[in-house]
């Protein structure tokens, strides 16, 4: 019977093609070591391959499967610059502080892509990327968005299209404009977790699975991390769980909210005028919706919204309405797998990097913009445990206020606030 994930619905697409998971085993005793890493997605395992390939002792836990949560299960976009545009960050912290911004995530996008091509790990990477509104009174901050980032912030893969190009790029009528990037791209997100992982292993990190940290603790400048049957001790600790910490560590708890987010596979359309190009899209919805096709010509189509779901196949009705919404011809189409997971967000959409407790820096809330900024992420925390840690600085610093309502109200609040974002994002 083929694995299926115990902390999301739904076989994803990706889990059918990946080809060979690896299975870890799971902690039994105790260990000592330079680094702990908790978690196993994206930012985990970059971090735990990045300090072993410099010479750290490193133990990393993940408490389900690698991949398991939005690292293997997301729309696998990689986006430019942080999920917030440019000339909003300029707004808000002056321009050296957005160029820098902007800067590190190019940095990031590249570094994903060389880290693949070197350690020979096939993402299945297409290039393309179309951000498009879904209202006409958006059009102008799009064409505004590209003349930005040529001029100011020295990108120019950026181009503004009108409705009528919109539509022949799309194959779908129903958005007013946009923008094309040709300078990113999207990829398979679980083969990269995958390859991510055995690099780690092979650099001499020790890697563990179904195998949930139970507490953290730092005490007289070392950190412990608790587990079912072991503890770890450590110099430092990375913790990387995203949208799962849980209870875990409040801190983290109180400023970054798991959201649901889902995805449904077609079968592949064949000659069809959906998206000729092969790039990937996002929308100006706030529940934004997000689509690409894959390699093999399937449309992989996503909404973030907050469905009850009690059986996966209920994803399957919900995405063919989204879909049909675009492209009436494909009302009926058959929709071969649904899936969902949790991402993390923040309150502004902006990642949440913090020294929590001493030695314990918790990363996470990537917002939706994680693909790249996640790996990347994991790169700079070995860097800091290196001794610099002036660009994850920079991101520290963002402002990041926790969500109201404490533990016990901040879910129905969030609840709300998504709700009457997508009625407005109706009207």
């Amino acid at each position: 019977m083929p694995y299926q994930s115990p902390i999301s619905p739904g076989r994803s697409w990706y889990e059918e093609t990946a080809g060979p998971r690896s299975e870890y085993p799971a902690l039994d005793g105790d260990r000592t070591c330079d680094v702990v890493v908790v978690g196993g997605g994206f930012t985990g395992l970059s971090a735990a391959a990045h300090l072993a390939k410099a010479s750290s002792n490193v133990v990393l836990i993940e408490a389900h499967r690698f991949g398991d949560g939005a690292s293997g299960r997301n729309g696998g976009q990689l986006g430019t610059g942080q999920r917030a545009w440019a000339e909003e960050l300029e707004a808000e912290y002056g321009f050296s502080r957005a160029r820098a911004l902007f800067d590190l995530a190019e940095e990031a996008k590249a570094h994903l892509l060389e880290f693949a091509a070197v350690n020979k790990i096939e993402i299945d990477y297409m290039p393309g990327q179309m951000s498009v509104a879904h209202k006409q009174r958006y059009v102008d901050d799009y064409k505004a968005h590209a003349e930005i980032m040529a001029n100011r912030f020295g990108y120019p893969h950026i181009s503004f299209m009108d409705a009528k190009e919109t539509a022949e790029r799309l194959g779908s009528a129903r958005y007013f404009g946009g923008t094309r990037d040709t300078g990113t791209g999207h990829i398979h997100p679980l083969k990269l977790v995958i390859g991510t992982a055995k690099v780690a292993a092979q650099a001499g990190a020790q890697l563990f699975e179904q195998t949930p940290a139970t507490g953290i603790a730092s005490v007289g400048g070392k950190v412990r991390v608790t587990t079912p049957k072991g503890t770890i001790s450590a110099e430092k600790c990375l913790v990387g769980v995203n949208a799962h910490g849980g209870t875990l560590e409040p801190i983290s708890a109180a400023h970054i909210m798991p959201i649901g987010s889902f995805i449904g596979a077609t079968v592949p359309l064949g000659d069809s005028n959906v998206l000729p190009g092969g790039e990937a899209v996002d929308d100006s919805r706030f529940v934004v919706r997000y689509f690409r096709k894959s390699t093999d010509g399937r449309l992989l189509f996503g909404g973030r919204e907050i469905y009850a779901v009690n059986d996966p196949k209920d994803i399957h009705v919900h995405i063919r309405r989204q879909i049909a919404e675009l492209y009436p011809d494909l009302r009926d189409v058959e929709i071969t797998h649904g899936w969902g997971g949790y991402v993390g967000i923040t309150m502004p959409r902006k990642p949440f990097v913090r020294e929590v407790m001493p030695n314990v820096i918790s990363v996470g809330g990537y917002s939706g913009h994680g693909v790249m900024l996640s790996n990347f992420f994991g790169k700079l925390y070995a860097e800091t445990v290196a001794g610099n840690r002036d660009r994850l600085r920079l991101i520290e610093d963002l402002k990041i206020p926790a969500f109201p309502g404490g533990r016990r109200f901040r879910a129905p609040l969030l609840f709300l606030a998504l709700n009457w974002y997508a009625l407005r994002d109706r009207i």
